[in-house]
């Protein structure tokens, strides 16, 4: 691995290490929709979690058409954002996954965000993972490099 992909990794990871919020973008009939979803990655960062409600229309949207991707970053709305904030978009492929088997993703997601502990356990809730294809990571303002997820 090159020094400079291996960097990359570690801002990126670094980065959905401090923030617990990303932006889910899905999309139906053409039409894109954008939601607040709390997340959790695993260090090898192959993998986004979250959990949403089984009648909720990111998660229609999800069954739909399964091309997702995911923004975080770490701006604060100040003027100085522009050349420091960092921004990674993340593009994959979403599915339901059954919250019994995968116990150790749902532990990680749980580590990060013990409060939703009852509100995953509820029968209507889907635990969502999604395989991640590309990274694409932005900073001093248009600073942009892409990482493909191996």
């Amino acid at each position: 691995m090159s020094d400079n992909r291996k960097q990359t990794l570690n801002n990126i990871a670094d980065l959905f290490e401090s923030q617990n919020f990303a932006v889910l973008s899905t999309q139906q009939d053409n039409q894109p929709y954008s939601s607040l979803v709390a997340f959790a990655v695993p260090p090898d960062l192959k993998f986004f979690y979250f959990l949403t409600p089984n009648t909720t229309r990111k998660y229609q949207n999800l069954k739909a058409n399964p091309k997702v991707s995911i923004l975080v970053n770490n701006i604060r709305n100040n003027a100085e954002d522009i050349y420091n904030a960092v921004s990674v978009t993340g593009t994959g492929v979403a599915e339901v996954i059954d919250k019994a088997i995968e116990q150790k993703a749902l532990d990680l997601f749980l580590g990060k965000h013990p409060n939703l502990k009852k509100f995953s356990q509820a029968p209507t809730t889907a635990f969502i993972r999604i395989a991640m294809h590309r990274y694409f990571m932005v900073n001093r303002f248009q600073n942009v490099v892409e990482i493909k997820v191996k």
